[in-house]
């Protein structure tokens, strides 16, 4: 019997079979989504149309400011009267008023008022002062009007436009017989020459009495 030697040529055992692992397609992996709760947006929208009210409409206006927003808007102002709200139309209380008379004494002067009006308004008059030191029977040093019915004769039914027009009046036609500066009102009543001269040189800044005035010449 032969005996073979084993051939060194003998075929090599095949190669196992590789196994790769598996890579994740994009596909496979679940996807998320984050949501906002219904509750949580309903109460950010709520909370974002309130904001929105609550902004057009601004602040409640008392019985005073809708009268007194009333009276102004119903102002016929003519050329030789202004209206100015230095904190804007929000606050209709404080307001300055100038007046630029065209004829009298005073033609040519610029008279600055401030008004500050009460919150119980009209049941009480505005209050009422001149921001220059003017030379004038009816005006004190300190700016403090005489004006009857800015005093004991307002009643409720008068309103922004009487007071104005009582102004436009004192310049118009001065009234020595209720002075607030008597030497003025002296003056006017004994020489009309001497008071329109002590006019023109006060509205020039110039000193009359020993006192200084404010310059209020356009």
């Amino acid at each position: 019997m032969d005996r073979r030697a084993p051939s060194s040529c003998a075929p090599n055992p095949p190669n196992p079979r590789l196994i790769l692992p598996r890579l994740k397609r994009q596909s496979d992996t679940p996807l998320t989504r984050t949501k906002t709760p219904l509750a949580s947006q309903d109460k950010q929208e709520k909370e974002a149309k309130a904001k929105a009210a609550s902004g057009a409409q601004g602040p409640k206006q008392s019985p005073g400011e809708m009268r007194l927003a009333k009276d102004i808007s119903e102002l016929t102002l003519g050329p030789t009267v202004q209206i100015e709200f230095p904190d804007g139309k929000d606050n209709l209380l404080h307001f300055l008023v100038t007046i630029k008379p065209d004829e009298g004494y005073y033609k040519g002067g610029k008279f600055v008022f401030n008004f500050n009006v009460p919150g119980v308004y009209p049941h009480e008059p505005p209050k009422v002062k001149c921001t220059q030191k003017v030379y004038h029977p009816n005006l004190d040093y300190d700016g403090n009007v005489c004006l009857n019915i800015l005093r004991e004769d307002w009643k409720p039914v008068l309103s922004i436009s009487s007071c104005i027009y009582g102004l436009v009046h004192l310049f118009m036609d001065p009234n020595p017989d209720d002075p607030l500066n008597k030497d003025a009102a002296r003056d006017l009543t004994e020489n009309q020459r001497q008071f329109e001269l002590n006019v023109k040189r006060s509205m020039q800044g110039g000193y009359v009495g020993g006192q200084s005035f404010s310059c209020v010449t356009r």
